[in-house]
């Protein structure tokens, strides 16, 4: 049984919550703040973690980075925050989805069983050697990609980008990370660096670089690999 916790202080919300993932056979605990939250996930290690960011003793993120210290257990916010500077700052701190509120059912149970997927698909090893996608393959260990049978040249700051987002598939991976991995500290605010380098990744990799179907961009927050 995939086990979920809940971390929100809106009782109605918990309610709705807890009652829809029971139905489909979760095994569900909730908290209604930070410290009783990071209780629960040592005692219970959940599997995901749906959390509030407005909760009355702590902020989400924090309890964000405070799970990220010992679990890998997808954290998917709900949250009325809607600036994209919250959302950057959630997903920062390790969160791997963003919900915003009001929200269907539907859309959070389905955000929900993808994460439950990729955590279940990923690999025993520390990371995947092989990637492989109907139209270009990577390979990690040896640094290099194909695409219909020929090698494709990157460039040095073009693997580095690939990279990153491959070892991390379906999971949103902000512009402030991905340029501080690979341009460095001073230039995490230089997004039009990502822009220029992921149009090139699109034309070398991409069928349709217009509209792409693997490195998908997220406006305003970041990039995502859908294998």
């Amino acid at each position: 049984m995939t086990r979920v916790l809940v971390v929100e202080d809106d009782p109605q919300l918990v309610r709705a919550l807890v009652i829809n993932l029971r139905a489909r056979r979760y095994g569900v605990d909730a908290a209604p703040d930070g410290a009783t939250a990071l209780r629960l996930a040592a005692a219970r290690r959940p599997d995901v973690v749906l959390l509030d960011l407005g909760l009355p003793d702590m902020d989400g993120v924090d309890v964000i980075r405070s799970l990220r210290g010992w679990t890998r257990a997808p954290v998917i916010v709900l949250s009325a925050r809607q600036a994209s500077g919250e959302k950057v700052a959630a997903l920062d701190a390790g969160a791997d989805d963003y919900v915003t509120k009001p929200f269907s059912m539907d859309e959070l149970l389905a955000r929900l069983r993808a994460a439950v997927r990729r955590t279940e698909d990923a690999p025993a090893a520390p990371e995947r050697v092989l990637v492989r996608t109907p139209h270009f393959s990577i390979d990690l260990a040896a640094k290099k990609v194909s695409r219909d049978g020929r090698d494709v040249r990157l460039t040095p700051t073009e693997w580095q980008l690939l990279e990153i987002l491959v070892t991390n598939p379906g999971r949103l991976i902000t512009q402030r990370h991905l340029l501080r991995e690979v341009w460095g500290v001073t230039q995490a605010d230089k997004t039009n660096y990502l822009r220029v380098y992921m149009a090139q990744l699109r034309r070398k990799l991409e069928n349709d670089p217009a509209h792409p179907r693997y490195l998908i961009t997220e406006p305003g927050m970041g990039y995502r690999f859908e294998g």
